[in-house]
């Protein structure tokens, strides 16, 4: 009876080129994003904010016009006057 059973391990194919390339292109795409959710997580220290936004010029601030509203040519004045009934 103990001589029946066989406790070899399985045998098991070697993975293939591509098998492989899966396997660790998994692995690689897991490692980015668990990088872009604690990128996300973690804050970004004050001194470099500070420092970003010294060397950032404002010129986009300073050049933006205020917007001026535009008569639309379909619209016609209100008349002044009353209408009679």
């Amino acid at each position: 009876m103990a001589s029946d059973l066989d406790f070899s391990p399985p045998e098991v194919p070697e993975p293939t080129f591509l098998e492989n390339l899966l396997r660790y292109g998994l692995f690689l795409g897991a490692i980015f994003q668990l990088i872009c959710v604690l990128a996300i997580i973690v804050p970004i220290p004050k001194s470099y904010e500070a420092e970003a936004e010294l060397s950032e010029p404002r010129s986009a601030e300073v050049t933006r016009k205020p917007k001026t509203t535009v008569p639309s040519v379909n619209k016609r004045p209100k008349k002044e006057t009353k209408k009679k009934r």
